[in-house]
């Protein structure tokens, strides 16, 4: 019985995350209140409460479970956050580690691109969330940074700006490429990213 419950439990916190994150996308973080995400995972106002504390806490839940998980990013002490396979990717350092690495990222576009953007969205009006999508940033920065000092490539004061430039470019193509123009294929695009990055981080 006790198992049962706490599936049901663990059910009910999917459901206001996935509506949550559906109402932010269609109707925006401002105009989506508490009631309309409850109504949406078919409960009440008072169980999202037993879940969740405000909005700005699921916009969390969404950044800090959601979008680590989809980049496998796990619990750091220095960082906040890790992705192990990133900063092993960095310190290999051979394009054919940071192409496999880019393409896999990208195969998750679709699940990322949503939640960075509603946190970016949110995070406007919400005081509570101002950075909280930069924080995370830092952290995919302080990855490469990472794999970098591990590697003993480049100079010390080159290597945070080397990650700052190589995650604002993927940032930048991963949140503009679905709806952009830029006359290439998909894959001809992560092939011109990934020969960008291997210039910049080997």
């Amino acid at each position: 019985m006790a198992n049962l419950r706490e599936a049901q439990k663990r059910m009910t916190r999917r459901l206001l995350l996935e509506s949550g994150l559906e109402l932010f996308e269609k109707k925006g973080y401002a105009a989506t209140t508490v009631d309309d995400i409850a109504t949406a995972a078919g409960t009440t106002r008072v169980t999202f409460y037993a879940y969740f504390s405000s909005r700005s806490e699921l916009m969390k839940a969404l950044i800090d479970e959601r979008l680590n998980e989809a980049l496998q990013r796990v619990s750091s002490p220095e960082h906040g956050s890790t992705a192990q396979d990133l900063v092993a990717t960095i310190v290999e350092g051979t394009p054919e580690a940071i192409t496999a690495w880019l393409r896999r990222t990208a195969d998750n576009w679709p699940a990322i691109r949503p939640i960075i953007r509603c946190g970016r969205d949110a995070a406007v009006i919400d005081p509570e969330l101002t950075d909280l999508v930069e924080r995370w940033m830092g952290e995919a920065i302080s990855d490469i940074e990472d794999g970098l000092v591990t590697a003993g490539r480049f100079e010390p004061h080159q290597r945070h700006f080397r990650g700052v430039l190589a995650m604002a470019q993927l940032d930048f193509v991963a949140q503009n490429w679905a709806g952009a123009d830029w006359k290439l294929t998909r894959d001809q695009m992560l092939d011109e990213l990934s020969a960008s990055w291997v210039q910049l981080l080997t």
